[in-house]
């Protein structure tokens, strides 16, 4: 008798149409099986840095998955996939912020955001 795991199912998300019908390039695909990450990527900028904004909206997009389902607000949902993120990449751990009028840290923080330069264009 064949059994559940002798012809498994990939569960693929589908491509928007309006992006089929746009044309363009896929530049990444992630799945899980059997809980081990499968990744493809295409390289898709000259500034790697890039990747950061790319990432920072799937951040904001996956959050907002979350929040619609209803379990978590968006800020909830976007602090713990930020900072899940943050330690993946080694970074300590940082408490929750208190509720105060700013630091000069958050201040620093700000300004350097503000000046930051924009980052190339994707390469064609």
């Amino acid at each position: 008798m064949a059994g559940a795991d002798d012809n498994p199912i990939y569960e693929a998300l589908v491509i928007p149409n309006e992006a089929l019908d746009k044309g363009g390039v896929e530049i990444l695909r992630a799945g899980i099986v059997k809980d081990e990450l499968y990744v493809t990527a295409r390289r898709a900028f000259d500034d790697p840095g890039m990747w950061g904004e790319v990432l920072g909206e799937l951040t904001r997009r996956v959050a907002r998955i979350y929040a619609a389902e209803g379990k978590y607000t968006h800020k909830d949902a976007l602090a713990a996939i930020e900072g899940a993120y943050a330690a993946e990449l080694g970074a300590p751990a940082v408490s929750a912020p208190r509720k105060s009028r700013g630091s000069a840290r958050t201040t620093k923080r700000k300004t350097a955001r503000a000046k930051k330069a924009p980052r190339g264009k994707p390469r064609r």
